[in-house]
C-alpha cells in the first residue's frame, strides 16, 4: 500500500452476516465470500450502481432512508438464502425417493434443476419478507397492547408511553440474546465481528491480513444492530405524541410513522459513521452496546472470509471511498 493508502479514514463500505459467509457492499461492487464445506473460500462478485448514477431517491437525505434499506434488506436476503444452499453437499442432495411420501416426490420432481431453485428462492424469500413483517406487527402492537391495560390502575397518559418504550427494549434485547445463543445464529454473530474487524482494519489504513483484523475492536457504529437500536428510540419519542384513545389506533399510526422513524435512524446512523464527536458517540453507544450481544469474536478462518468478501470492494481509487 501506499503511503496515503495507510492514511485512517472513515470507509463507505457495509456488510451483512450470512451463513458462514460474509456479504459486502462497496462503491460499485458488492461481494459475498463463504466458507464451503470443503474448507474452500467461495467468492462471488457483481456491478452495483454508484453515486453517480444512482436514482435521486436513494440520494436524497430523509428520502433515501427507507429505500436504501429496502435494497440492503433485500439483497441482504437473497444473499443468505445463496449462502445456505452454498452449504448444502451432494450427500444433503441425495434421498431415497422411497422413503419420500407422494408429496415430497412430486416437489423433488418440480424443484429440480435452475428453474427449480428459482422457485424455492422466490417461496423462502416471500416466507422471509411476510416473516418480518408479521415480527414487526407484533413489536408495535404488543408493547401497545400491555401498556394500555395500566389504564384500568388509573395510570397517568405518561406511564404507558414509558412502559410501551420499556416493554419495546426488553422485547428487542431478549430477542437477540436468545437468538445469540443457538449454534448457527452464534456462528453468524461470529461472523458478524469478523465483518467488522475487516472493516476497521480497512478504515485504520492497515494492510488486510488475520493479524491486522483481528486486533480491531468488534464494534461498530455504522452497524445494522445500532440503526435497529436508534429506530426503537426514535419510535418511543415519537409515542409520547400518540394519542392512548384506542391502541388499534395508536397501532396503526405507528406502523405509518414507521418509514418516517427508518429515515431519521438511518441518517442518524451515516452520521455515526463519518464523524466522531459527542453527539455521535451518544446517538451510538446503545447500538454499540447491544452488539456486544450481535457480534462474536471470530475465528481465524472467519476473518479470511471477511477479508476476501472486503478485498474486491475496495475502489482503485481510495478518495471515491471518502465521506
Amino acid at each position: 500500500m501506499s503511503e496515503d493508502t495507510k492514511q485512517p479514514f472513515k470507509s463507505k463500505i457495509g456488510g451483512q452476516a450470512l451463513i458462514e459467509g460474509i456479504m459486502m457492499r462497496g462503491i460499485d461492487t458488492s461481494a459475498m465470500a463463504c466458507r464451503l464445506p470443503d474448507g474452500t473460500i467461495d467468492v462471488e462478485t457483481w456491478r452495483i450502481r454508484n453515486g453517480k448514477t444512482a436514482p435521486w431517491y436513494t440520494k436524497t437525505p430523509f428520502i433515501r432512508g427507507c429505500f436504501n434499506f429496502g435494497v440492503s434488506l433485500w439483497d441482504g436476503l437473497k444473499c443468505t438464502m445463496k449462502s445456505a444452499q452454498k452449504q448444502i453437499t451432494d450427500d444433503d442432495e441425495e434421498e431415497d425417493p422411497e422413503e419420500m411420501n407422494r408429496f415430497e416426490r412430486w416437489l423433488s420432481t418440480k424443484l429440480d434443476g435452475e428453474h427449480g431453485k428459482e422457485i424455492m428462492n422466490t417461496i423462502m424469500l416471500v416466507v422471509c419478507i411476510a416473516a418480518m413483517i408479521i415480527a414487526v406487527c407484533v413489536f408495535k402492537f404488543v408493547p401497545a397492547a400491555l401498556s394500555s391495560l395500566l389504564k384500568y390502575a388509573g395510570a397517568p397518559q405518561w406511564t404507558k408511553t414509558v412502559a410501551e418504550g420499556l416493554i419495546k427494549i426488553i422485547m428487542l434485547v431478549g430477542y437477540m440474546w436468545a437468538i445469540s445463543n443457538m449454534g448457527e445464529i452464534h456462528t453468524t454473530f461470529m461472523y458478524h465481528g469478523a465483518e467488522h474487524k475487516t472493516i476497521f482494519c480497512y478504515e485504520n489504513g492497515l494492510d488486510l491480513t488475520v493479524d491486522n483484523v483481528r486486533k480491531q475492536t468488534r464494534f461498530h457504529p455504522r452497524c445494522g444492530t445500532s440503526f435497529i437500536f436508534i429506530v426503537v428510540i426514535i419510535s418511543i419519542c415519537v409515542g409520547m405524541f400518540l394519542p392512548w384513545t384506542n391502541v388499534w389506533l395508536r397501532f396503526g399510526l405507528q406502523l405509518l410513522l414507521l418509514p418516517v422513524e427508518a429515515s431519521i435512524g438511518y441518517e442518524l446512523i451515516k452520521l455515526a459513521g463519518r464523524y466522531d464527536n459527542l453527539f455521535t458517540r451518544i446517538i451510538s453507544a446503545p447500538g454499540l452496546w447491544l452488539q456486544r450481544i450481535t457480534t462474536k469474536e471470530p475465528t481465524d478462518k472467519m476473518i479470511e472470509v471477511a477479508i476476501a468478501a472486503l478485498t474486491p470492494c475496495i475502489p482503485e481509487d481510495k478518495s471515491d471511498d471518502k465521506w
